[in-house]
């Protein structure tokens, strides 16, 4: 008896072409990011056909900002979320989510919850500005409340699993 070991056999020429092995993935995924990119590239010329020089000052000036203020901001928020948990880290994702969606809907809503919008706007909507700022409050309480809820639930959950699973355990026998 030999002590060798048996090299594989080689790889069928149909194995070395398919998709997932030369891409990574499967066709669906390289379909889909193609059709991502030409919709990204559509709207790009959709948007660079006005104000050229403005659209691209404002794309450096976001990179830039999100790169030097909010990434430090939000990596040391998330920083000193960690620290306060301690070794419970599994609860990050608790504060992350509701925080992330509150700070999403303050971004895309700004200028009606800081009321920084023209007259005209309220001839158009029929509506002040007022409200949101009452509303943004009230949704990111909602979305705290939600997120503790479903932190009690799972806290039930396995505390009733731990439970059952004690009761069912008979002794080892000896």
């Amino acid at each position: 008896m030999s002590t060798r070991a048996v090299p594989p056999p080689p790889p069928s020429r149909r194995s070395r072409l398919s998709p997932r092995r030369l891409y990574g993935e499967g066709p669906l995924h390289s379909v889909l990011l193609a059709a991502t990119f030409c919709l990204a590239g559509y709207a790009g010329v959709r948007l660079l056909d006005g104000d050229t020089a403005g659209v691209l000052l404002w794309f450096a000036g976001s990179a830039v900002l999100h790169d030097m203020v909010l990434l430090p901001v939000y990596a040391g928020a998330d920083r000193a979320l960690r620290a306060a948990l301690g070794p419970r880290t599994a609860l990050v994702n608790f504060v992350r989510v509701p925080a992330f969606l509150s700070v999403l809907l303050l971004l895309i809503w700004f200028p009606l919850i800081a009321r920084r919008t023209e007259r005209r706007y309220e001839a158009a909507a029929g509506t002040t500005p007022d409200v949101y700022l009452g509303n943004w409050l009230l949704i990111t309480g909602v979305l705290f409340a939600l997120s503790a809820l479903w932190l009690l639930v799972r806290a039930l959950r396995s505390r009733a699993g731990r439970r059952s699973d004690t009761k069912v355990r008979s002794s080892a026998p000896h």
